[in-house]
């Protein structure tokens, strides 16, 4: 199991949904539960039972407690996570008719921003297969570049994946235009959502974005597409997969576990700890079908509370 082990690198955040029943004339109710997209991507690798170590600045505030017992309660080794002074990142979330979430960020000054090179000298040469991230700690100040330094560092013996995971409400979308062709040197996979691609190459189609990312340096681009299902390019070859009839509660989440059931898959076949020179085209259908039914159960259920490996 140790030769499957992923560290995924990011942040924690507290995503809080307005209840809007139980509450009383003059009040605001809400509902706090565990999230961000790499802690997410961490707990769903855990749950489908990939070894998986989660390397983040947690802070000691109430939050911070709630991140822990969530991320430990199922199965993600926190040796090396940093005990953080600063605040926790707190999402205020609303939800339409559909279960899609509009948030309002609440971060400046935050844990999970703060990384430090002695801090992250805990992230290097572990024995993984794959180093994981993206997400806002990727893209803000000061820690996004020095996580692209350890991004350089981890290539000669792991496979990087990266999810821009993009949030113009915190990073202007211009600094994800300036810095996604040095996150596509630095990685062999890129996954995102069809949102992010609205945002990075606004009128780009999903096949024209993949070309585009393919010449900018990373070999596997993934697009997932929501109810459309994905569709995923290795080198220019094409696979698209169906998304799973289901039931949506929220859309909390969805992608973060579509990347774990992609990564767990890919893990248990042999491919990750290297350039992914080993994937066919008939592998990665299989992988990315895979993800489709994990992110299907995510979506199933309020919250990024995605399913068990006994579940699927």
């Amino acid at each position: 199991m140790a030769g499957r082990q992923i560290t995924v690198v990011g942040e924690c955040v507290a995503d809080a949904f307005v209840e809007r029943e139980g509450a009383r004339a003059g009040e605001l109710v809400l509902r706090v539960l565990p999230g961000g997209g790499p802690a997410n991507t961490a707990v769903a690798l855990a749950r489908l039972g990939t070894p998986t170590r989660f390397v983040g600045r947690i802070s000691a505030d109430p939050f911070g407690a709630l991140f822990r017992a969530h991320l430990a309660g199922s199965g993600v080794d926190l040796a090396d996570t940093v005990a953080a002074a600063e605040p926790s990142t707190l999402a205020l979330a609303a939800l339409d008719a559909d279960g899609q979430a509009t948030y309002s960020f609440h971060a400046e000054g935050a844990a999970d921003w703060q990384w430090t090179r002695e801090e992250l000298d805990a992230a290097c040469r572990d024995g993984s297969v794959c180093l994981h991230t993206g997400s806002l700690a990727l893209a803000r100040e000061p820690g996004g570049p020095r996580i692209e330094n350890l991004l350089a560092e981890a290539r000669p013996y792991a496979t990087v994946s990266i999810d821009p995971n993009v949030r113009p409400l915190l990073v202007a979308p211009d600094t994800y235009r300036e810095r996604i062709g040095r996150w596509c040197e630095l990685a062999d996979l890129l996954r995102l959502s069809e949102d992010d691609l609205g945002v990075l190459l606004p009128g780009t189609t999903p096949e024209d974005a993949c070309d585009h990312w393919h010449a900018a340096g990373v070999r596997l681009v993934v697009v997932t597409l929501g109810e459309r299902g994905a569709l995923a390019s290795l080198d220019g070859r094409r696979v698209r997969v169906a998304a799973p009839a289901t039931p949506v509660a929220d859309t909390v989440g969805a992608g973060d576990s579509f990347t774990a059931g992609l990564l767990h898959t890919l893990a248990a076949q042999g491919h990750l700890g290297g350039r992914l020179d080993s994937l066919t085209t008939e592998g990665l259908e299989r992988a990315c079908a895979f993800a489709a039914r994990v992110a299907a159960r995510t979506v199933a259920v309020p919250g990024a509370n995605p399913p068990w490996a006994e579940a699927l």
